[in-house]
């Protein structure tokens, strides 16, 4: 079935070029050129998207919206084992000079699991407990992010120019950039989640290359064929575990991958000649993928928390010690008493943590303490209500302030209008796509996306943020790239059809990087009159 992209295999083009100039595209250069087209566009948008992220990075000298946790927690998980508590007065301290570190060894309770302040940490422990420090990790996984987001493209659509599209369409987008430039965790559950859809990615064609050389010898191959031990869905599994131990959205994605791979199963399956693919597949593909991805995630989590294990003054740590062997008792999801279970042949420590894992539980889905910048999950895809993390209003005459109403310097964590607005038409096309013509790549996209932003609308009675939306950003630049690919027509149609397919997506790619750099002055808390601030507001929910 054709698809309406460009591929690497495309003829050129040169019946027009002068003769000087065909030689040219023959030389020795263009040839290695075009031979490691699949690498060096790739790194050429992360470095690209690298220099935009940590260009000035310890601006501005503050903490950040919800950076008054996470670092601070990084900081105690690297020094205590586990998170402690700080006095009220700790971020004066600590961005004062001489610095001021007061940590106390008093456990803290968290409402996180630890591994994304310890990715954190490893900032901190080479820069110390300064932004540039806390931010360094994150910034290292946003670009990284843009790299894989390019190769998995270019497998995904067997293209380069669409992998690399994908990929610069994330390297400006403005929630993504925001993201990568904090201490926040939602950008390393970015990191993750992704890097698990290209392992996932990498094993559905492996396990094709199995069964098609399986169904070349013949025979009830789809049945039949044992596809062995695979590594890339163990990675995946082990990725998506670290996912959950960074945030419990996680688990949701999880979910979503764990289905995909098992239908990726029984359709290659199917393909290869299986009589009942679907029998096949449960016989022989989904108690490994279970034990792949979900087994694999849960010894992720569970190892997470070693530092917790390995010391006495976490939260909770001694909950379960003199009491008579019972489960953790915790606030019912209904209003039915619980029982509680004899659990003596369950160690202290598991119990302990049995119990503060409900108490997350219980903090993380009953949380809804108002906040003016909480947000309902319906506005998220066309940026109703993006979340101002940063905020000061400079007068005339401070910090390079000469207008006459005075100045403002923010972060906002918007996602670039236009790439947004756009995307939404590219998951429409998707869907029909995947409908419609069973293309699996649109089916692919969208359970990424399924998997990200639906199960948010469970909580719409919860104090949630559109910013958690970050990990949604590969999926919808996977969708806007898809659908440019479809207006550039398919190999073999017509030169003039190609050249106003071109302009046409070219105009798209060109009207994305323009808005990005008109609101860059909001992504990085520039200051600017107060007067292009409120230029920029387009919508009033902004404010």
């Amino acid at each position: 079935m054709a698809h309406a992209t460009v591929t690497d295999t495309d003829p050129p083009v040169r019946t027009a070029l002068p003769a000087r100039a065909a030689r040219y595209l023959s030389g020795p250069e263009v040839g290695w050129v075009v031979r490691y087209s699949g690498w060096l566009g790739p790194v050429a948008v992360a470095l690209f998207a690298g220099i935009l992220r940590f260009w000035n990075l310890a601006y501005p000298n503050a903490f950040v919206f919800d950076e008054t946790y996470y670092p601070k927690d990084a900081w105690s998980l690297l020094h205590q084992g586990y998170e402690g508590v700080w006095p009220e007065n700790s971020n004066f301290g600590i961005l004062s000079v001489p610095q001021n570190v007061p940590l106390t060894p008093a456990p803290e309770f968290i409402a996180h699991p630890p591994l994304g302040k310890w990715v954190i940490s490893l900032g901190e422990s080479a820069f110390g407990l300064h932004p540039f420090g806390w931010r360094v990790a994150v910034a290292l996984l946003g670009t990284l992010t843009v790299l894989m987001l390019a190769r998995i493209g270019r497998r995904l659509f067997s293209s380069t120019l669409l992998g690399c599209t994908a990929a610069l369409l994330m390297a400006v987008d403005g929630l993504q950039f925001v993201m990568s430039r904090v201490g926040l965790l939602d950008g390393v559950v970015m990191f993750f989640v992704l890097a698990a859809f290209g392992c996932l990615l990498v094993d559905r064609d492996h396990t094709r290359e199995i069964l098609r050389a399986a169904r070349a010898e013949g025979g009830r191959a789809g049945d039949e064929v044992r596809l062995g031990l695979r590594p890339w869905r163990l990675a995946a599994g082990l990725l998506l575990g670290a996912a959950c131990a960074t945030k419990w959205n996680g688990a949701q994605i999880l979910a979503a991958f764990g289905l995909l791979t098992v239908l990726w199963d029984q359709s290659g399956r199917r393909w290869a000649g299986a009589a009942r693919p679907w029998r096949s597949m449960l016989r022989r593909d989904a108690l490994p993928a279970f034990l792949s991805t979900v087994g694999v995630a849960v010894l992720v989590y569970v190892s997470a928390w070693s530092g917790w294990f390995a010391t006495d003054g976490g939260f909770d740590r001694h909950w379960a010690e003199g009491r008579a062997g019972l489960s953790p008792p915790r606030t019912p999801v209904v209003d039915i008493p619980l029982p509680q279970v004899p659990m003596g042949w369950v160690p202290e420590s598991l119990r302990s943590w049995w119990h503060y894992q409900a108490q997350m539980y219980d903090f993380n889905t009953g949380l809804t303490s108002p906040h003016m910048y909480q947000s309902n999950p319906w506005s998220w895809l066309v940026q109703g209500r993006p979340v101002s993390m940063y905020w000061q209003q400079v007068p005339q005459g401070q910090q390079g302030c000469t207008a006459q109403g005075g100045c403002a310097s923010q972060i906002l964590a918007l996602g670039t209008p236009l790439l947004w607005w756009t995307a939404c038409f590219a998951l429409a096309y998707l869907l029909w796509r995947w409908f419609f013509r069973r293309d699996w790549r649109a089916g692919a996209v969208l359970a990424g996306v399924a998997g990200v932003y639906l199960p948010w609308f469970q909580y719409q009675h919860r104090t949630i943020f559109s910013f958690y939306m970050v990990v949604l950003v590969p999926f919808l630049c996977l969708a806007v790239a898809f659908m440019l690919g479809a207006m550039l027509g398919p190999p073999g149609c017509p030169a003039p059809r190609r050249r106003y397919g071109a302009i046409a997506a070219g105009a798209v790619v060109l009207a994305i990087v323009g808005c990005f750099a008109y609101f860059y002055p909001l992504y990085t808390a520039e200051v600017i009159p107060m007067t292009q601030w409120q230029e920029r507001m387009w919508l009033t929910s902004w404010i």
